[in-house]
């Protein structure tokens, strides 16, 4: 983070917070200029999910109204979090069809980048995703899946997530368009992600598995699914099987230099959430 330390807002009994002129003001500015850029870069599954979750503009969504609509969509909802969260809660949440979000919004210095996930990243960025069916069946799964496996095996299995979730790509009508919340709550990634800057692969589980990457930077690699159904597939097949080979083989060399920050180990604190 760039040295100010973030806190999660106190929500009311009703789930609804409190939110300043400033935060407000923030997230108007934020969805204003995100809007613009996702009608051309984002995936049609982003922006439908977009559309009927209709944000306001001139204030940050409550989590109880966003609810209403996930929970008629596809039976999911957010709740509140304090921050960065231990892999397992994470996990533990996701096989029970919710999502987290940390009710803070970043400081107006901060508007391009945040390390932390605030709740632009978190509301923006995931929602719109948890009104597909195909999103949520292979977020389930993957709960359910991490619950179950060791550490070694979660590391590499929050890979999937990482390049699809996070920041996966989508061809549509042969066009590569933004599919995940890392890429699409960025004004810089979403703009970034479709120059000719980034290597492009096709998203085999066998190989993203093996794929490091860092949490600090412009990803260097996106792997893109050919449909939304492929994510699916991702886990039906031997997933923990697939990782052990992986671990077998060893990792593809990074593109990028090693230093820097990393979600991809599980030692405690919330590494595996971005």
């Amino acid at each position: 983070m760039g040295g100010h330390t973030y806190i999660s807002k106190e929500s009311d009994r009703d789930g609804f917070v409190k939110w300043t002129n400033i935060e407000n003001e923030t997230w108007s500015k934020l969805i204003a200029r995100q809007n613009e850029v996702a009608k051309t870069n984002a995936s049609e599954i982003f922006l439908d999910g977009l559309e009927k979750l209709n944000f306001p503009n001139d204030r940050v969504p409550q989590i109880p109204d966003i609810n209403k609509t996930l929970k008629e969509l596809t039976g999911w909802s957010v709740v509140p979090v304090p921050a960065l969260i231990h892999p397992s809660e994470f996990y533990a949440l996701l096989a029970d069809k919710k999502f987290p979000a940390a009710t803070f919004i970043r400081i107006p210095e901060e508007l391009d980048y945040i390390e932390e996930p605030d709740i632009f990243h978190e509301i923006y960025g995931h929602t719109p995703l948890l009104c597909s069916k195909e999103v949520t069946d292979f977020m389930y799964d993957f709960g359910k899946l991490a619950e179950k496996a060791d550490k070694k095996h979660r590391r590499r299995l929050f890979r999937l997530f990482w390049f699809s979730i996070e920041f996966g790509m989508i061809r549509e009508n042969e066009k590569l368009k933004a599919l995940g919340a890392g890429i699409l709550s960025s004004i810089g990634e979403t703009k970034y992600c479709l120059t000719d800057k980034p290597v492009m692969q096709d998203f085999v589980p066998e190989e993203v598995v093996r794929t490091p990457y860092r949490i600090d930077i412009m990803q260097p690699l996106y792997f893109v699914l050919d449909n939304i159904y492929e994510l699916a597939k991702a886990l039906k097949t031997e997933p923990l099987a697939m990782i052990e080979q992986a671990i077998t083989l060893g990792d593809h060399t990074p593109l990028f230099e090693s230093k820097g920050k990393t979600l991809d180990t599980d030692s405690g604190a919330m590494e595996d959430h971005n």
